[in-house]
């Protein structure tokens, strides 16, 4: 096999952080596993997936203030499994930019593979933190991609689906997501294979469903045939592999069989295939097997795998990897669900008949897209933020506000179902409990502006519940209280404002409503070319082949702009 030119990032500072005693995610695990220092991603380039509200939350809330800030544990960071520990920010920022980083060097042709382990973090919502994650690395580094290839392909291989960088891009074709992940009571609880995309993605989100216990065997059965299709289907411009570690047999959160050779096949699988490759972490628990699996598969990337000595070297963690202290992860005695229900050839042959109605790959027409401003060309750092004091600060929080109430006069028409969703629920399906405590789930679509559903449509009152990561538990969120003393200036808001909902929420404000992926693209364009503003919302689609060939334009939609994301966001 030819030599390929493999990128890889790593920050020691990400091994600084603790999310707190006892808590199962631990940073140092990529500190562990082993120094190119990507420059970290700013606020404006995290704006281009994420809301400002959100954004700005993160680079101010600390340990002290999360209480105040989340409202009492209703906005933002919502449950416990993701704390508002110190350094949260410089953490997110580390984490996106190695992907951002990545997709760089991948689209400049610098390299052929990259890695960054500290990504991956694949639950992150637009606008809230889930399952550990906080800011959705993968979303911003395929919107990189997206500015120079027509198509990517992202895989998912963690125990857990990959529901956050699903749902970012279940409206577009340009992005086929396809997540191998357990199935059933189960954090996100989503990954249906009745979840398939929606309007122009219908059919481009793929989902592989497991039970307790896959082995290498059964899931490379169900793996390689399902790739293979996809890549002829889809014909990708560049892959995006999460190689989430929980997958892993032993794994203190995950419940799946596979070795690190298993895991590390889908890693040599897509090595071989030739196409633009770029490896990110995501979970993993068992610390000694994270760091061991993916020094293995930085070592697959190379295709050194054969040539590296099995025994570990002495190092500074030398002792947590006894008593054999070798680069393996073996199999227990776990009993395989799978085949023993016979479920495998079934999941497998769903998913293929769903790629067999896909006509073709899909075209996207070109435009040429700046590689960097002319500012970031010469070397000019940003000062528009030298000078600007607390006055400057409250001024504009406050115009924000009354923009605001005059924009609550204009959303009377908003349908009056919305204030009983909850703002961060999947767009393609909704979890809720029965008065029995039994679970049910229903795939919800949007039709007219209507909901849809095939099952009775059901009505949360006030309660709202949330799945925790860490405990597996359904918990409710506690009412928000009416405190509004984050208004530095003026009264309460309009009580009689409705809800914003962003990504996912069935009162409107998906990608499919403010511009789709293809303005996601053109806002990372506009951050990069040293504008201030990184919305969601432009007329034209950025894009270019990597040899500067074929420029054409394609025009957005023609509708008025929808300003949510411009907002800052009051709940009722």
């Amino acid at each position: 096999m030819s030599r390929r030119k493999v990128a890889y990032y790593y920050d020691s500072d990400v091994g600084a952080y603790t999310y707190g005693l006892g808590h199962p995610m631990k940073p140092h695990r990529i500190r562990i596993t082993h120094d190119l220092k990507p420059k970290r991603a700013t606020p404006e380039v995290m704006s281009s997936f994420h809301t400002d509200e959100y954004v700005n939350f993160l680079h101010k809330v600390t340990p002290e203030t999360a209480e105040k800030m989340t409202y009492h544990g209703t906005r933002f960071l919502v449950g416990e499994d993701n704390p508002a520990f110190e350094g949260v920010f410089e953490f997110c920022s580390i984490s996106a930019g190695g992907s951002i980083g990545a997709a760089q060097r991948i689209t400049s042709g610098a390299a052929d593979i990259a890695i960054n382990w500290a990504g991956g973090l694949h639950h992150a919502k637009k606008r809230e933190a889930s399952g550990f994650c906080y800011i959705n690395d993968i979303v911003l580094g395929t919107l990189e991609l997206l500015r120079t290839y027509p198509r990517v392909l992202y895989i998912d291989i963690d125990c857990h689906h990959g529901d956050g960088v699903e749902e970012a891009f279940y409206t577009t074709d340009r992005v086929m997501t396809c997540s191998f992940h357990k199935f059933g009571e189960y954090f996100p609880g989503t990954g249906s294979q009745d979840d398939k995309g929606r309007g122009k993605g219908k059919g481009y989100a793929v989902n592989v469903p497991f039970k307790d216990g896959i082995t290498d065997e059964s899931f490379k059965s169900v793996f390689e045939p399902v790739i293979t299709r996809v890549l002829e289907v889809f014909r990708p411009s560049a892959v995006v592999l999460q190689c989430g570690s929980d997958s892993l047999a032993g794994d203190k959160l995950g419940c799946f069989n596979l070795t690190m050779k298993g895991h590390a096949n889908c890693v040599q699988f897509l090595r071989k295939q030739n196409i633009p490759l770029i490896l990110l972490g995501g979970g993993g628990y068992t610390v000694k097997n994270v760091a061991r699996t993916w020094t293995y598969e930085t070592a697959c990337a190379l295709g050194i795998e054969n040539e590296i000595d099995p025994n570990l070297p002495w190092n500074q963690y030398f002792e947590w990897f006894g008593p054999r202290y070798r680069l393996e992860v073996p199999e227990n005695n776990m009993e395989d669900l799978n085949v023993k229900e016979g479920t495998l050839d079934s999941v497998r042959e769903a998913v293929l008949e769903q790629l067999q109605q896909l006509q073709c790959a899909p075209s996207v027409q070109m435009q040429d897209v700046p590689r960097e401003s002319v500012q970031q060309h010469l070397g000019f750092g940003r000062d528009d933020e030298v000078g600007r004091d607390e006055l400057d600060e409250r001024l504009a929080q406050h115009a924000r506000y009354l923009y605001n109430l005059q924009e609550a006069d204009t959303t009377t028409d908003e349908s009056e179902e919305s204030d009983s969703w909850d703002s961060d629920e999947s767009s393609t399906s909704v979890n809720w409990r029965n008065a029995n405590g039994s679970l049910r789930s229903a795939s919800v679509s949007r039709v007219n502006g209507r909901q849809s559903s095939s099952q009775p449509q059901y009505r949360p009152a006030a309660e709202k519940r949330r799945m925790s990561l860490l405990t597996g538990q359904y918990y409710d969120i506690p009412t928000q209280d009416d405190d509004y003393a984050h208004y530095e200036c003026g009264a309460a808001p309009n009580k009689s404002m409705k809800r914003r909902f962003f990504l996912n929420g069935p009162g409107g404000g998906g990608w499919d409503d403010s511009g789709g992926v293809d303005s996601g693209v053109n806002a990372r364009t506009r951050v990069t070319n040293g504008f201030r503003n990184g919305f969601l919302h432009h007329n034209f689609l950025p894009y270019t082949d990597r040899d500067g060939r074929g420029v054409h334009t394609r025009n957005g939609d023609d509708g008025e702009d929808d300003d949510d994301d411009q907002e800052m966001l009051v709940d009722d």
